[in-house]
């Protein structure tokens, strides 16, 4: 097994290397061996960050049915702490965990929608590469349509010659989602992701700003991201529109 063949190479390299602490040894001793990455893995301990959040999506987005509701949000909740560091929070974009992150806004899965929506907010906080990278993608437009109690329709990803069929189940989605309507507490999470996302980056909260106009909502004009009071009057409108839902 790969964590026995670790754990040997680990002894291994132990008992070469404590030829150091013997005045006796050869100079000339044979080159000694170097440390595998499992070997590594298991003196660190488990895992890298990077290695757990792949894990955490997987297991979120899998369509086993054997594994639970309950254990996609254990899961979510562990992604959720790991993005509250900066590094790891930008991890997201180079493991390509976005675009799956952004899909669960959509789920037809309430908590795995607030979970997602508070995965984002976390991730966002204070961190211009992450809030960069939300405004790449359409994200900000997502959370404005969600804290407005809109449900998005769940994305189908289409291969060579699905698009068609895709297309039509998107429909039929979004006019089902339209239906329903976004629940109270999903709202909140997306007012607060929206919240963590416009602080002090002008490009998502100029998004944000767009999409209210483009919805009937009435924004001020050029609220600057740095303004928290401003920011803060347009926040607050939105949370408790939410609470009165």
């Amino acid at each position: 097994m790969a964590g026995e063949k670790g754990l040997n190479e680990l002894l291994k390299w132990s008992i070469e290397n404590s030829a150091e602490a013997d005045p006796s040894a050869p100079e000339s001793a044979a080159p000694r061996s170097t440390l595998s990455p499992e070997a590594l893995a298991a003196i660190m301990g488990g895992p890298s960050d990077a290695e757990l959040m792949q894990a955490a999506v997987e297991h979120i987005t899998s369509s086993d049915p054997e594994i639970t509701l309950e254990s996609k949000l254990t899961a979510f909740d562990n992604l959720e702490q790991l993005v509250e560091s900066l590094d790891n929070a930008n991890l997201l974009s180079k493991l390509g965990l976005w675009t799956p992150l952004l899909e669960l806004l959509a789920h037809e899965e309430d908590q795995l929608r607030l979970m997602a929506a508070w995965c984002i907010g976390t991730a966002v906080q204070n961190n211009a590469p992450t809030q960069e990278r939300l405004v790449a993608l359409g994200g900000v437009e997502k959370l404005v349509r969600m804290a407005l109690g809109d449900r998005l329709p769940v994305e189908k990803r289409a291969g060579a010659g699905e698009e068609t069929t895709a297309a039509a189940a998107e429909e039929e989605s979004a006019a089902a989602a339209a239906d329903q309507g976004e629940t109270k507490d999903v709202r909140r999470k997306a007012v607060y992701a929206l919240s963590s996302a416009v602080r002090n980056y002008q490009p998502a909260l100029d998004a944000a700003a767009k999409e209210l106009r483009k919805r009937g909502e009435e924004v001020q004009e050029g609220i600057d991201a740095a303004d928290m009071d401003a920011v803060d009057g347009l926040i607050n409108g939105l949370k408790q529109r939410a609470l009165n839902a």
